[in-house]
């Protein structure tokens, strides 16, 4: 079946071996449970001839008691194999989407929402280790069995044999329409599953928001239709496919009472002996007992291709080219040559040219949305340019490799994100070696050596996700602390002091002056304090750089800069009558 292809070409090379190995198990199962048939047909054809001996006796029971216990062990390694496949598969698959989504451009981000991907390595992955496992192992299994019972009955009487194959094959064709119902319903479960999980995300991450502008009821509602959305759906998938199911094991049941009505018909009208109607009667009851569960089962195999459709979909998406040369530059210079960059159709960058010599500090302002983070990243090659290019000590960023690319730089955004770790780790996340001196040391300068050795648990205290249990200001100096410890050549500062209080600001804005000298620095900033004393500012308006130079020079010409240093002081001077 086409499902059961995708699912073994889902998985690793091993696994896959390991799900062929418990198929083979599966046969040999069938094979044992069907010993039962002769060791019947001994026991019965004894009793009709008043032959039972007590030799025929412990020779039939051996053989009951061998299959048995063959079959116990058949399934123990069976199943151990399927448990085995199906984790590793789920967690290699977890490791290998995680892996490639580092190398995807930022872009692919915002396109596809977090709801999406983590719906995929979480729900879609737990159906790919646990459920589609069971299922495509029942299914397998039940047929195998049923296979190799209807043989074996096909071998005493070819006509109720014949009848068993014919009831197969209007149940396999009625599975076929159940499965296609089940495709067809498919997605409309997977959307919803995928729309509740963003929801939930989202209820959690804005819920201190919705409290400050009392739109509270307003986000429980978008929530609750979410939830409503999952119900129906699951609800309309069930009242869908449940019917057909029930249909299918009607046709078994009636198949059964076929066999067995057929084979009493045959022996009243003197076409067949009486020990093959008995041995047929014990065969109606063996030959379907794994097919049904294997019917129930099979509505769900399309349910999981489409989970792995959506896996192989994160998979298949291009990334960056990453396989450049392992790269350490001869210099630092960052060069942007006649660079353009659009996002979704709407262009952000437009035919811009910059130089940042190394050593040197270069501030980035300009309105808001005019393309300052963005200039960041493609220095960083977050994103690849659409013309042009980027260089670092001369060659094209796209020449070094990811990792000694990221080498060179350190990076401190207005969004920070904090590990749910020890505030240690959090500082040596770049460097877990690290001795606590360094993290001391970095904390110190960051300016945050105060607030955390005031904590129960000082440098061991666990922060909960994302900074949770932290002040936004302290999350800000932590994420500073971190990017000193990294000790990259390059700096990228994204206001990073815009969460820090008053009274730590002028501390911090010359610690990162003293430990980042002979560094090469880019920050957008909004305060006059952290741009005036740059070596370059630039000034972006609609992606292009519509003024640079020093403070002095800029502030002595009409322009979008005057305007920022006018409007920044009349902030600063405005005070309550």
């Amino acid at each position: 079946m086409h499902s059961v292809k995708r699912f073994f070409d889902f998985c690793g090379p091993t696994e896959r071996k390991k799900y062929y190995t418990s198929v083979a198990l599966g046969v040999f199962e069938a094979l044992v449970v069907a010993w039962r048939i002769p060791a019947a047909y001994l026991i019965f054809s004894a009793i009709l001839s008043g032959g039972v001996t007590m030799t025929l006796f412990w020779q039939v029971l051996a053989i009951m008691i061998v299959s048995t216990l063959l079959r116990m062990v058949s399934m123990r390694f069976s199943s151990m194999l399927q448990t085995e496949a199906g984790y590793t598969t789920c967690a290699n698959k977890r490791m290998e989407i995680a892996e490639h989504l580092k190398f995807l451009p930022m872009g692919y981000f915002n396109e596809n929402s977090l709801g999406n991907i983590t719906n995929v390595t979480t729900n879609n992955m737990e159906q790919v280790g646990d459920v589609a496992t069971r299922a495509v192992m029942l299914v397998l299994q039940g047929t195998i069995g049923a296979v190799v019972i209807d043989i074996f009955m096909l071998f005493f009487d070819w006509r109720v044999g014949l009848i068993c194959t014919v009831g197969m094959v209007i149940f396999y064709l009625f599975n076929l329409i159940t499965r296609s119902v089940s495709a067809k319903y498919a997605p409309v479960k997977l959307d919803a599953d995928e729309h509740i999980v963003g929801a939930v995300i989202e209820f959690i991450q804005g819920i201190s928001e919705a409290r400050n502008y009392n739109l509270a009821e307003r986000s429980n509602d978008k929530l609750a239709k979410a939830i409503l959305r999952k119900e129906k759906a699951d609800i309309m998938v069930e009242l869908k496919v449940i019917p057909l199911v029930g249909f299918q094991s009607l046709i078994l049941k009636v198949t059964g009472v076929c066999i067995v009505g057929s084979s009493i018909a045959f022996y009243l009208a003197g076409t067949m002996e009486l020990l093959t109607t008995m041995i047929l009667i014990l065969c109606a009851f063996m030959v379907f007992d794994g097919l049904d569960s294997a019917g129930i089962y099979s509505a769900l195999l399309r349910v999981i291709e489409n989970g792995v459709n959506k896996a192989e979909a994160v998979l298949k998406t291009e990334p960056m080219d990453i396989d450049g040369e392992d790269v350490k530059p001869e210099s630092y210079d960052l060069v942007m040559e006649d660079v353009d960059f659009a996002y979704e159709s709407r262009k952000i960058i437009d035919d811009l040219s910059l130089t940042i010599p190394q050593n040197t500090t270069t501030a980035i302002v300009g309105p808001s949305g005019g393309g300052k983070t963005t200039v960041t990243k493609l220095l960083a090659r977050f994103w690849d340019v659409d013309k042009g290019r980027v260089t670092l000590g001369g060659r094209d960023v796209r020449d070094y490799s990811f990792d000694s690319l990221m080498n060179n730089f350190s990076f401190v955004f207005q969004n920070v994100y904090l590990f749910e770790d020890t505030i240690a780790n959090n500082i040596r996340f770049s460097n877990p070696d690290a001795p606590m001196e360094d993290v001391v040391k970095a904390a110190k300068a960051a300016c945050c050596h105060d607030f955390i050795s005031a904590l129960p648990d000082g440098y061991e205290t666990v922060i909960g996700e994302n900074g949770a249990s932290l002040s936004g200001g302290e999350k800000q100096r932590i994420s500073i602390a971190r990017a000193i410890m990294k000790d990259a050549p390059i700096i990228i500062l994204d206001e990073a002091t815009a969460n820090v209080d008053p009274e730590n600001e002028k501390e911090l804005t010359e610690a990162i002056e003293n430990l980042t000298r002979e560094k090469t620095i880019i920050m957008i900033a909004h305060r006059l304090k952290t741009v005036k004393h740059a070596d370059n500012i630039i000034v972006i308006d609609k992606g292009r750089i519509v003024q640079s130079g020093t403070h002095e020079e800029l502030i002595s010409v009409d322009g979008i800069y005057r305007n920022f240093v006018a409007d920044r002081k009349q902030a600063v001077s405005w005070k309550l009558a």
